[in-house]
């Protein structure tokens, strides 16, 4: 039997990278922990199974010692993962996907004749926030009257997105690597992505993350396509860090989302701060999590009680959207995970000849030519 000669530091690093604790390799793996101290080496198919794996290249397994990996795009994340470590075979797989998907639709954009989005790009972060939070409320058609009269925040959430979307930008909204349902994204290690361009603009929201929070990573980035800064972000509601394009997206966002003196306006001092969060939310449709940081932000409460608020009011939002989880219908999430206006426009494009059904179903993650015209069917063919 033909071992092959691997450094175990690779190994090892593969194993962390993925985020695989050593039980769980073990179990597929009886032999990992030889291969670890470098008692023992794998098989060429064992080795090709480990890379499968923890979702590394096997070239890897060859190189001297553990590669130094980073990420394609800037890196705004201030907290949890950002900084440290390599970033995960998840969050690589997903900004090269997206990216791909941009480089497809720019060439299906100019090949089209789409308009230019010229405000991509446009702003600074030396602009007045309440100026800039007006501005992209115009540039997406954000009526906050009107928005106050949907039923919930959760469908003030939806039509914010589809909003976005209809000013040319592309929403891709998933919890998972592609389509593979076994690779979970985590929060943790990020909350969204941007990736500018005036003719194919991105927006990715880590789909994982509790739609409380989603709310104000669709905001945040769409800031950071505003100022034409690429990159991935962790920002959180409550969560801000002291100056620098992170701070000024989050407080754009949250400005965008409530102006302060509306807040101002509604705050009622003497209402239990529970009550006045439920009642502003349900109000404005915004998140419960949204108008606590409102409320901080007015100088009503301190620091340890928005944190404590936060966390108690995030585990509550947790709880109600585990028992509201469940499988959800294909095509609508198909819809979400590529973004509405990206999935018609290659189904367009691959009925009128243009795009390869062989490219089609890698760009829409699909493998059969059934489920491709379904969705023909149920997006309108372009």
């Amino acid at each position: 039997m033909t071992r092959v000669a691997v450094n175990p530091e690779i190994l090892q690093w593969a194993g962390q990278r993925a985020g695989l604790p050593l039980d769980a390799l073990r179990r597929k793996f009886p032999k990992v922990s030889d291969w670890f101290q470098g008692e023992l080496a794998p098989t060429l198919k064992q080795l090709e199974s480990f890379a499968r794996a923890t979702h590394t290249p096997v070239g890897f397994f060859f190189l001297p010692e553990p590669p130094e990996i980073s990420l394609p795009i800037p890196d705004f994340r201030t907290t949890g993962a950002g900084g440290l470590g390599s970033p995960s075979p998840d969050l690589l797989e997903t900004i090269y996907l997206c990216q791909q998907r941009q480089d497809w639709y720019r060439d299906y954009a100019l090949l089209y004749g789409e308009e230019l989005l010229t405000w991509i790009g446009s702003g600074s972060i030396d602009a007045d926030i309440v100026e800039v939070a007006t501005e992209l409320r115009n540039i997406i058609g954000l009526d906050l009257a009107e928005r106050q009269r949907l039923p919930t925040w959760t469908d003030a959430l939806r039509a914010f997105i589809e909003l976005v979307e209809k000013s040319g930008v592309l929403v891709m909204i998933s919890g998972i690597v592609g389509s593979n349902t076994h690779r979970k994204l985590s929060p943790e290690e990020f909350r969204g992505f941007a990736l500018v361009d005036p003719h194919a603009p991105v927006i990715f929201i880590n789909g994982a993350d509790s739609k409380s929070a989603q709310m104000f990573t669709q905001a945040h980035e769409l800031v950071h396509l505003w100022l034409g800064e690429t990159g991935v972000s962790d920002s959180q509601v409550v969560r801000w860090p002291e100056k620098g394009v992170e701070y000024w997206c989050n407080a754009v966002a949250a400005e965008l989302l409530i102006p302060l003196e509306s807040v101002r306006r509604e705050y009622r001092p003497e209402e239990p701060l529970d009550d006045a969060m439920k009642r502003l939310a349900r109000q404005f449709k915004i998140s419960t999590l949204v108008v606590l940081r409102r409320i901080f932000d007015l100088g009503a409460i301190d620091r340890d009680t928005l944190w404590r608020t936060y966390a108690d009011e995030l585990e509550r939002l947790r709880q109600l959207g585990r028992r509201g989880s469940g499988g959800g219908d294909f095509y609508r999430t198909l819809g979400a995970r590529g973004s509405k206006r990206f999935v018609r426009a290659v189904i367009g494009s691959t009925l009128e000849g243009q795009t390869l059904f062989r490219d089609a179903f890698q760009l829409l993650g699909i493998k059969k030519s059934e489920t491709f015209y379904r969705a023909a069917s149920e997006f309108g063919g372009g």
